[in-house]
């Protein structure tokens, strides 16, 4: 298990500044994960929603008020460009 998030601020558009536990800090471009998608994710196609990301401080996990949240493995897998730990026990 990879550190949590810490901290998210809206830096831009559909831009997050993420802070891990261990204090790594990324900039990470969302874009991708959520336009066009639909569903659960279109309220996050509008900047000003998508700008409400918060940080659910008992997993430490990005979440949006809607209930949209990703883990926080695979973006500290991204941010750090370690893999991420597959067939290991929890």
């Amino acid at each position: 298990m990879f550190p949590r998030i810490t901290n998210v601020t809206h830096v831009r558009e559909y831009v997050l500044r993420l802070t891990f536990a261990d204090g790594l800090t990324a900039e990470m471009d969302f874009r991708r994960r959520v336009l066009g998608r639909g569903g659960v994710f279109a309220p996050l196609e509008d900047v000003e929603f998508f700008s409400r990301a918060r940080v659910d401080r008992e997993v430490g996990a990005l979440v949006w008020p809607n209930g949209v949240d990703f883990d926080p493995d695979v973006l500290y897998s991204e941010a750090s460009g370690q893999p991420l730990p597959i067939g290991q026990a929890v």
